[in-house]
């Protein structure tokens, strides 16, 4: 029995400790919004974070994540960061097809947490695990400088 913290929620599984994290989210408790894309860790579509790192859930074994606070894509949107994050990618039109979406807003909410206020240069290291097969990475890129610069004038009117 593995016990996972998801979202803020205890989740008891009983999984091969092998089991990739994606297939337990997806599988076993129906959160759909992490997408399987490659499997080998090279899109960045099976985005999640692990103790606020983002990582690829499609090879970390829940016997890694056991222990550690995971969050999704279905609860990114609870955080600061990442709410404000899902309004720029709204403003700029970011998504087309949206398969890789989850994944792009994972990777940028981690960044965002780690450094608030990113340069160009930040943004595309960041970023560059992420592939966008629609192209719209100068969106992407957009919306990760509006959603630092809002979440930064807010910190500011406080």
């Amino acid at each position: 029995m593995t016990t996972l913290t998801i979202n803020g929620k205890q989740h008891d599984l009983a999984l091969p400790e092998d089991t990739p994290l994606l297939w337990a989210l997806r599988d076993e408790l129906g959160m759909t919004g992490t997408k399987f894309g490659c499997g080998m860790a090279l899109c960045g579509a099976c985005t999640v974070h692990l103790d606020g790192e983002a990582i690829r859930s499609c090879v970390t074994p829940v016997s890694a994540a056991a222990g550690k606070r995971i969050t999704t894509i279905e609860a990114v949107g609870e955080d600061k960061v990442g709410l404000a994050l899902q309004h720029a990618w709204q403003e700029h039109g970011v998504p087309q097809c949206g398969y890789c979406q989850a994944g792009q807003i994972m990777s940028a909410t981690a960044l965002l947490h780690k450094t608030p206020a990113p340069n160009d240069k930040q943004i595309r290291e960041a970023m560059s695990g992420n592939i966008c097969r629609c192209g719209t990475y100068t969106r992407i890129h957009a919306a990760i400088k509006q959603a630092a610069t809002s979440i930064n004038a807010k910190g500011a009117a406080k």
